[in-house]
């Protein structure tokens, strides 16, 4: 078993995280991963309004009594979102783990906090882990460039971010982007990190409420079956190579520095990429998928791939790198 303070701080037997992922992270999913060992989390916008979001919480709980967690993503779309409800849902259904993400998320820190919930904070840079400290957030979730979603403008992959992080702060860190085995885990926690947390890789298993030709697809990627859009706009974004992104990195390169987010619009609709999920048809929008697609082979339950990474990791701690000591 591997003790970390993270593992301590969140109740959880292994120091594995389950991302926050856009239609992806659901009640069956999270409840699998908790039950495995790990913590589970739900996507607050997922759900179409607040009243869903409480039902959702409710399910989860009904389908496990280990901790999970909800994640609330602050960014800009397209559509007003009521944040603060969704907030106010999370407190109400009585969670007791909330990751933010995205914008700063200082108008909700106090909210959470005063309600006893341990608060987990996503973010690319260091001056924005430093400011979610000063905050008051309870973890760091430093995510790399190498990760599926909102990849930051900086560029900097886990090999730098993950021990500047644990450096700069004074609170827990978890490793974050291109994770999916035991020997990354080993890796993570060898620079310093308490945890990794994983989403991709958690796409790929049985529990996942995706369709299976999604899952066969990403076993079948290797890592450069991802692509980078909105740069232009600073909303940088990794997502899976297909016919739909591919349109608009060329719109994005041809328009240049003046192109506009009316542009794809139609392209970068998220009912598109809800629809990949539910159809199977890869190519009908836009999903989420990181560099780590390279390194999944299989399509396993979350507690097979959760006692898996651990034991993998393990093994890397006690048998190879020892014998590498004279």
């Amino acid at each position: 078993m591997l003790k970390t303070r993270f593992t301590e701080m969140m109740g959880i037997e292994h120091p594995i995280v389950q991302g926050g992922m856009q239609w992806v992270a659901r009640a069956e999913l999270a409840a699998g991963v908790s039950n495995a060992g790990g913590l589970g989390i739900m996507t607050a916008l997922t759900q179409p309004t607040p009243d869903d979001l409480l039902k959702e919480i409710e399910r989860c709980r009904s389908m496990t009594d280990k901790p999970f967690g909800v994640n609330l993503t602050i960014l800009p779309s397209l559509r007003p979102i009521p944040h603060k409800d969704y907030a106010q849902a999370i407190i109400d259904g009585g969670v007791k783990i909330v990751e933010t993400a995205g914008n700063n998320p200082g108008e909700f820190i106090g909210m959470f906090k005063d309600a006893g919930c341990k608060v987990l904070h996503k973010c690319t840079a260091i001056r924005h882990a430093l400011t979610a400290q000063r905050l008051g957030v309870d973890v760091i979730s430093i995510d790399g460039f190498e990760c599926a979603g909102h990849v930051g403008e900086d560029d900097i992959t886990n090999q730098l971010l993950v021990p500047l992080a644990v450096d700069a702060l004074d609170i827990c860190v978890i490793a974050s982007g291109g994770f999916g085995e035991g020997r990354q885990l080993a890796s993570a926690l060898a620079l310093g990190a308490e945890g990794i947390n994983m989403g991709t890789r958690f796409m790929a298993t049985k529990e996942a409420p995706i369709h299976d030709a999604v899952k066969q697809r990403l076993v079948e990627a290797g890592e450069r079956d991802s692509v980078l859009i909105m740069r232009a706009l600073r909303n940088t974004s990794r997502v899976f190579r297909n016919e739909v992104a591919e349109e608009v990195a060329r719109i994005e390169k041809e328009k240049g520095t003046d192109f506009r987010i009316e542009d794809v619009s139609e392209l970068v609709a998220g009912a598109r990429g809800r629809n990949v999920y539910a159809s199977g048809d890869v190519q009908e929008g836009l999903w989420s998928a990181g560099m780590v697609a390279g390194v999944i082979r299989d399509v396993p339950s979350c507690k097979e791939l959760i006692e898996r990474i651990v034991a993998d990791a393990e093994a890397v701690i006690r048998g190879r790198l020892q014998t590498l000591v004279a």
